[in-house]
């Protein structure tokens, strides 16, 4: 198979629940373990609260709360995503970042229309081998009202 550069998207692999999601590695900042989380009064349920990361005040969302998953533990495998969300800098927490992979253009399907995610969210469903990965557009999970929320908070 001939290798296309320009159709190759290099994905950050992370775990929630028994799922597998894939995140472009252009938008993803650093990769942390979990830190302490100062817990802020009167943030959406999903809103862990903020980290200061070298100096900068980030805001942190629980992407199982936001995606109403049931809520786990965290473990030594919670990793907290740092990405950029529309020029915003917020720290996603998953229960384990996996691996990065490249996918051609060919490999990626349309999100499904029945998804029970909202479909705003997904820019995408990966094949690998025998593995699907749902790819996320962090664009879009969050409303603009939580966009403005997250720049309060980081100031």
């Amino acid at each position: 198979m001939e290798d296309v550069k320009n159709e190759d998207l290099q994905l950050v692999v992370f775990r929630l629940a028994t799922e597998e999601y894939g995140l472009p590695i252009t938008k993803v900042q650093e990769i942390n373990r979990l830190m302490p989380i100062t817990k802020l009064p009167q943030t959406p349920n999903f809103m862990e609260g903020i980290i200061n990361l070298r100096g900068r005040i980030i805001p942190v969302i629980d992407l199982r709360k936001r995606f109403e998953l049931a809520v786990e533990d965290y473990t030594d495998d919670t990793r907290i995503i740092v990405v950029d969300f529309n020029g915003q800098t917020v720290g996603v927490i998953v229960d384990a970042v996996t691996e990065v992979v490249r996918l051609t253009s060919g490999n990626i399907e349309p999100p499904p229309n029945n998804s029970v995610l909202d479909a705003r969210y997904i820019q995408g469903v990966g094949k690998m081998d025998n593995r699907l990965l749902i790819l996320l557009d962090v664009d879009q999970i969050f409303t603009s009202q939580e966009e403005f929320a997250f720049k309060q908070v980081s100031g």
